[in-house]
């Protein structure tokens, strides 16, 4: 029942309340749309007054420790879509992933330099499927239970139902069959070819403990430490600095010649003005030549 209540609610959103127009509510209706029907391994539609916010379940990959739980989430979409990721948060205690806060992937709003718009929704599913047996590693919003702990989260899984749309877990998925093996597969390969980001979050306590650990290696280090390495930068930025005088010594040195030309120019026409002017008006003696006195 509750999986006819979110597919009912969700196969015709409000477009009343939105901008048909916009291409994140056009590209969001679309794929609601192509995802109405749940499947072996995966279900996801928007809940009822928010085209923005969609609600999942999936199903743990097979022969891992996760292969008999269904987990649920949220997706958050942002108005941007698809240029800009989903937000992805898990509701169901799974002993990998943190329940109530966004996981760190690589799909996710985490990290919008690794979005493509050509993921979408279905994309976001299977990586979620395909990322659940990798380890954790202490990435944001990951968790390491043992194997055994996950068993028993993937038993209790199966009772889950969400009070905010009313999904309960049990009742979602399609039974298997020999597609689901096929579907796996694709959900392993997508999760390895998109990484995982490994963003390690530390507690102030834990960072005060490394702190003082890193102290303590320092002065019980021995006399011949090993010499650091010089950073990247100083070697990449020294040949740039070194280039910009040579460029300013030889700009000032063709003004310095502009200038000295220019000089010359001017006192040329000075003297030749000079010179035009005193020696036109000079007085000369007069002639003595007999010729011109006879007439």
């Amino acid at each position: 029942m509750a999986m006819a209540s979110l597919s009912n609610s969700a196969e015709q959103p409000p477009t009343a309340l939105y901008n048909t127009r916009s291409t994140s509510v056009k590209r969001l209706m679309r794929e609601a749309v192509e995802m109405k029907n749940p499947t072996e391994l995966y279900y996801c539609q928007p809940v009822e007054d928010n085209l923005f916010e969609w609600h999942f379940t999936i199903r743990g990959p097979i022969s891992t420790e996760f292969e008999h739980g269904i987990y649920h989430g949220r997706i958050l979409f942002p108005v941007e879509y698809p240029m800009k990721p989903p937000s992805i948060i898990l509701l169901t205690e799974s002993g990998r992933f943190k329940t109530n806060e966004k996981i760190c992937l690589s799909i996710s709003g985490h990290h919008a330099e690794t979005w493509t718009p050509t993921w979408g929704v279905r994309t976001a599913l299977l990586a979620i499927i395909g990322f659940m047996e990798t380890p954790g590693e202490g990435a944001l919003g990951s968790l390491d239970y043992t194997p055994d702990e996950r068993r028993i989260l993937a038993k209790r899984s199966l009772t889950y139902v969400c009070p905010k749309c009313g999904a309960a877990n049990s009742e979602i998925l399609l039974p298997l069959t020999d597609k689901s093996v096929e579907a796996q597969k694709e959900a392993k390969e997508l999760g390895n070819q998109i990484n995982f980001v490994k963003k390690t979050e530390t507690k102030p306590e834990e960072q005060e403990e490394k702190k003082e650990i890193v102290t303590e290696s320092a002065e019980s280090s021995s006399p011949d430490p090993t010499p650091e390495i010089p950073p990247i930068n100083t070697e990449i930025h020294t040949p740039i600095h070194h280039s910009i005088p040579h460029q300013t010594t030889s700009n000032n040195n063709f003004l310095s010649m502009l200038i000295f030309v220019c000089c010359l120019i001017l006192s040329f026409l000075i003297l030749r003005r000079l010179f035009i002017t005193f020696g036109t008006n000079r007085s000369y003696p007069p002639s003595s030549d007999s010729y011109h006195d006879d007439f």
